[in-house]
Formats: C-alpha cells, structure tokens, sequence
C-alpha cells in the first residue's frame, strides 16, 4: 500500500500509464533446447509486494498467466506454457473460494517449439499477467514480442527433413481448436484477423475528462488513510499501557524523581523528563526500524495471507490473553534490567536519562509486551514498509507524554488515581480483547487449509461468548488470579459491561446472516455461513459501455461507471461490505444506471483495434482490453476498483472513487453525483427554454 498525498495522487494518476507504472518488468528470449526445439522465455520480474498469478487457474478464478501467438511460421508449439524452476505459492483465497497458486520476485515462463522451417520461421504474439498486491490490481494488458528467423539462435540445426508447409500449422491450431481461456491461445494469421483502427477515439463518449476529475478531486484514496490509522491505533495502544500495573506507577515515581534530583533548577527538572519522554519515543521508533528491516517491505505484505504466519499470530495473541488473565508474566531476563539500571547510575546526563528509559522498557514489557506485540502483528498484516514504525511512534508518543506533562505540572501527580485492582482489570479487559481479536488470523488460517472448522457462525458464537464473560467480569461476577475483590461497581465499569452485552446480543441476528458491517473486517467471509436468510446483491444493469450510456440518456439517468476485474479481490470486497448496504443498494438500483466492466475479459473482438497510445501503438485484442483502455485514455487511471459518475454525455459529475470500505464515505459519493448531475439536467433545460434567471 503506497502512502503519498491527494495531490500526488492525481498527477500520479495521469501518468499511471504513460511512465509505465506496470509492476512486472518483462523480457522474451529465445533459447535452443537441442533436437530441433526451442523454449520462447518469458521472464517476469515482480515488484515488492506484488505478485502474479499462476499459468493454471480453477475456473472462476482471477486472471492466470497467458501466452497468445497470433502468427507463428515455421514451427509448432509443443506442451504447455507453462513456469520453470520455481513453484508458485498455493493458498486458498476465500474471495474466489480455490486454491490459487501465485509468484513474486522473478519467475521465467516458458513455451517450446519445435522448428519446422528454419527460413521462414516467424513467431509473435502476446503474454498477459495480472499484478495485485494488498491494494489493487493491474489489468491484463498485452506485452507484445515478436521473432523472425534472424533472431533464432545460432545453434539452430537446418531441419530440412522436418519441413512442412506453413498452413499446416494454421489448420491444427487456431481459434477455433483452443480455447481462449488455454494457457497457449494460438490465433489464425495475422493477415486474416481484422484489424481496425482508432475510430473508438472519435466517439464523444470517449473524450478523455481527466481535467475535469481532477477539478473535483480525488477521493476513495486509503493509502494515507492507512498509515493514520495504524499511528492512531499505536496512540490508543500507549495510552492502554498506561493504565496498566506495570507502567502507571512508574509516572509519579518518575516525575517525583526528576523534581527531587534537581529541586533547585525546577527548569531543568522539566528538561530533564522531556528528554526523558523524548529517549522512549526513540527507544520504540528503533524497535519498529528493527521489525521493518528484519522483515522488509515484500514479507511484510505476505504475512497478511500466509496461513504459517497467522497460525503463529493467533498462537501469539492466544499467549498474551492468557499473560493478562494472569496465567503467567511475560518477563525479559533480569540480567537486562540489572545491567540497564546499572548503566543509568554509572552514566550522566542525556545518557543517563536513556538508560532509565531503557529500564522503563524493560521493568514494562510484562504489561507493554503483549500490547506491543499485537500492534506489530496489526502493522505487519497492513503490508507497508512503514506500518511498524508508525506503529511504534504513535504507542511511544502516548506512553511519554504523561512524564512531561507532570513534569512541566507537577501540582497534578495528586489528582492522579491511586493504584489498585482496577489495574488489573484493565489486563484482564485486554485479554478478552487479545481472545478475540486472535480469532481473526485463525480464521484466515482455516480459509486457507480448508479446515471448515471456523465458519461464520462458529466465530461469531465464540465472540457472543467472550463479549458476554467481559460483561460478566466487569460486573464482578467472574473472578480470575491477581483480582481484587469488586465491592461496588464503579461507574466506568457499569457502563463496559453494558457495551459488551450490547456489542455480544448485536452479533446474534448474524448467525442467520446479518452483514454486521461492524466487524465484517474481522468476521470469516459471508459464503461460509451455513444458513442465510440475507439477499441484498447489487448486480449491472449494463457489462458494455454504449449500450449502458445509450440506456441511461433514455431513461434520464446517470451513469454509475464501474471499472472491475474477475481477478480483483479489492472489487470482491467493495461489492460485499459497501454495496450490500441497504442505503447503497437503494441508490444504485434506484437512481443510477450501473454499467460494470471487467478489464480482464478475455472474450476476443470481432477486430482487433489498434490505437496510438503514449507515441505507440496498442492492439486491443480482448473486451477486456478495451474497458482497460477506456479507463486509461479517458480517465487516466489504471487499477481497480475505480468508480465514477457521469452524465449522459460521458463527462464526470463528481470525483472518481476508489477502493475504501467506507459506507458513508461512498453514500456521499453517489450523492454528490446526483446532486451534480440534476444541477447540471435542470440548466441544460433551462438553457433549452431559453431561461435567463430574469424576472
């Protein structure tokens, strides 16, 4: 996930296509396999965090990796196209419900052939991969190579004896004889295929409106959303670990320590446990540098789908609860404390006042440890090179900024609560937290291996369970090791309670199949669930451009212009938590003309079209290609899912949005839309009337 500005965003946007933003470098070779045979050599190289999908892919799954030849001469394929000398990853994804085998890095492909014809050989065509990572994915745009006889490799033998007619090869491998969805698609000649030209470019509806897109504004863009989010979730973390046993105490002996030590020179008293706060912040950004480069930007987006890794996040998460239940203490080594306590009296100045930061650390880590931990777990599974590290900073923040506060105001150490049980509590709250949260990675390991033993309804009792025994908990009513015992119930815990058996009783209509857009970040997807009784799909009414348009110029409506993919999982996503909102729903039925078109439709055109694009030529194959086009020549955008507004003549009438979850964020993009596009019908007709605005 890419964190730049809005405004990047645009120029980013305009020139996706144009700066070859592709995240898959190709290079095609030819090599002699000896006997007569030589191997085409496709060679992928993958961007970080990318990844490309196998050449063999179940039906009604994403787009795999496939090679067309639309002239070859002189030789014949022989086997499959198919990887060499590296296996792809196979998981199960739960969007397309398959195991999906996948590459990343560098990968060759490779087609054989057996030369026929030495003189005459000719081979061209085109290989197509889709790219995605966590984000987004690019769609299946033709990379065109093309050899002649010169380019055969030197030590080709003359294979007289195996001459034979070039049309031969034709007759047994057409169109007609493979199926476009084959790895190899082997085309009719080039010369008998239709080729049109860029009479597409001269149809009004594809005039290119990236000026006016850009005059609205970019909006739907996460990737800075994101990294807020992860900081946030960092400052929430610090300040939780304040309210915990280990650290709470510490402030007040701190501060008073600070003060004691410098009674005279109240200023340097302040300084002094600035640097202090200042020391901590440092000590947690190197622990989050330290995650980032022991992992590196690649792993940590394959951490977010390895079944290995979230078995052991959920194993991790399962031992933190139990440490705050009070089943055992998460302890470093005493030797480290000792000789980190040592350090800070040996030492002066700025140095010393980082050992006892240090010391801090470490006397916290029973208490911080399991906090922290779930926080990197958390930042990793975001797959940005950044997550931990902002993490870090937003935990060490709320954690320093209590000592130099009482510092600068000590006068407010008295109003501080005192310790007592109800710090435990707040471990024990965390560790149904943790119990819960663990949850999420097991199920993703389930999904994964096909175990079937976490369905929806399955995880959606164990948290009814787990909400209900905090409520429990909070009411006195379960008592675990190190609790005190609860005379009354304070009135910050009366209303906890009441949260958790409102949050446990709202989680009950999903075992028959409620959304709960709630937790639909967190919950296993809806097709595991074994009894619905919830029917809410947004379905195109329209999959072609011109017919839709024409259509919603009829009916005197705008355009709902969906750019999708049948490999994009980010477009399974939007479509299952955002349009299966009933407020949604009601508006795209309702006042729009939904026109869905997928980029990686391999359903070939009549003619192949060609277009001049970025000072070449582009051969639009595929209906899959010339939405792709579309977007690009029109739009200037090259990723899916992108959604945008237009009125009946193909112009915007509000911001592009693109992939986030966020309902009402998306509401308020369809409406913006409508309220555009009825200001702009009611002047056109005003303007028609002859209507000025005078009296």
């Amino acid at each position: 996930m890419k964190r730049i500005t809005t405004a990047f965003v645009s120029l980013l946007v305009f020139l996706s296509y144009a700066t070859a933003q592709n995240p898959v470098s190709w290079a095609f070779s030819l090599e002699d396999n000896g006997n007569g045979e030589i191997s085409l050599i496709a060679k992928a190289t993958i961007e970080a965090g990318w990844h490309l999908y196998d050449t063999e892919i179940p039906e009604g799954g994403p787009t795999p990796t496939t090679l067309t030849i639309d002239k070859l001469k002189g030789a014949e394929p022989v086997g499959k196209f198919h990887a060499e000398g590296k296996k792809p990853k196979v998981a199960f994804d739960p969007i397309f419900e398959m195991n999906i085998g996948t590459f990343d890095g560098t990968v060759r492909f490779v087609q054989r052939f057996r030369i026929t014809n030495k003189a005459e050989f000719v081979l061209e065509g085109d290989v197509r991969a889709q790219a995605c990572n966590e984000q987004t994915c690019t769609p299946p745009l033709p990379i065109d190579f093309a050899f002649t006889a010169n380019d055969l490799p030197k030590t080709i033998a003359p294979l007289a004896e195996n001459k034979t007619p070039a049309t031969s090869t034709q007759t047994l491998l057409t169109k007609d004889t493979l199926s476009i969805t084959d790895p190899v698609y082997v085309a009719t000649e080039v010369a008998s295929i239709t080729t049109g030209h860029a009479e597409i470019d001269k149809n009004p509806l594809w005039t290119p409106v990236i000026e006016e897109l850009k005059a609205y504004g970019m909006e739907g863009n996460v990737s800075e959303m994101s990294l807020w989010w992860i900081f946030i979730s960092g400052f929430i973390g610090g300040l939780i670990a304040l309210l915990t046993p280990c650290v709470w105490p510490m402030i007040p002996m701190t501060v008073s320590f600070f003060l004691k030590r410098n009674a005279a020179n109240r200023k340097k008293a302040v300084s002094q446990a600035i640097v202090y706060g200042v020391a901590i912040i440092v000590i947690y950004l190197v622990l989050g540098l330290l995650i980032t480069s022991i992992f590196g930007a690649s792993a940590l987006n394959n951490l977010a789908t390895s079944a290995v890794f979230n078995l052991i996040f959920f194993a991790l998460l399962v031992i933190f609860a139990i440490s705050f239940f009070g089943g055992f203490d998460l302890v470093l080594p005493a030797s480290w404390t000792n000789k980190m306590d040592s350090k800070a009296e040996s030492a002066s100045g700025i140095l010393s006042i980082f050992f006892m930061a240090f010391t801090l650390v470490l006397v916290s880590f029973s208490c911080t440890g399991p906090i922290i931990g779930t926080l990197l777990v958390e930042a990793a599974t975001w797959g940005n090179i950044l997550s931990p590290t902002v993490g870090m900073f937003g935990f060490a923040l709320a954690l320093a900024i209590p000592f130099a506060l009482f510092a600068i105001f000590p006068s407010w150490l008295q109003t501080m609560p005192k310790s007592g049980g109800w710090l435990n509590a707040v471990k024990v709250v965390l560790g149904f937290l943790e119990l819960a949260f663990a949850l999420k990675f097991l199920s993703v390991a389930d999904l994964a291996y096909g175990w079937g033993i976490l369905d929806r309804e399955v995880f959606l009792v164990l948290w009814i369970v787990i909400f209900a025994l905090l409520g429990v908990y909070l009411l006195g009513k379960l008592k675990l090791p190190h609790d005190s015992d609860v005379e009354h119930v304070s009135i910050p815990r009366l209303f906890l309670a009441i949260f958790s058996f409102a949050f446990a009783i709202y989680l009950v209509p999903g075992l028959w199949g409620a959304p709960l857009k709630a937790i639909s970040a967190f919950s296993p997807p809806m097709y595991t669930q074994d009894f619905s009784l919830y029917n809410g799909e947004v379905r195109p009414k329209y999959t072609d451009y011109e017919s839709g348009m024409a259509y919603a110029k009829q009916a005197g409506k705008p355009v709902l212009l969906d750019f999708s993919g049948y490999g994009c999982v980010n477009c399974r996503k939007m479509e299952a938590s955002v349009w299966t909102d009933p407020r949604v729903k009601n508006i795209i039925d309702n006042e729009y003309v939904l026109i869905t078109l997928i980029v990686d439709d391999k359903t070939r055109l009549p003619e192949v079209i060609e277009v001049k694009e970025n000072g070449r030529i582009t051969r639009l194959k595929t209906v899959g290609d010339k939405w792709s086009y579309l977007q690009r020549h029109k739009f200037g955008a090259n990723a899916q899912p992108y959604y945008v507004a237009l009125d009946n003549e193909g112009k915007p009438v509000g911001p592009s949005y693109a992939y986030d979850e966020n309902v009402e964020k998306y509401i308020e993009f369809l409406q913006t839309g409508l309220r555009n596009y009825r200001k702009r019908q009611s002047n056109y007709h005003n303007q028609s009337n002859g209507y000025t605005g005078g009296a």
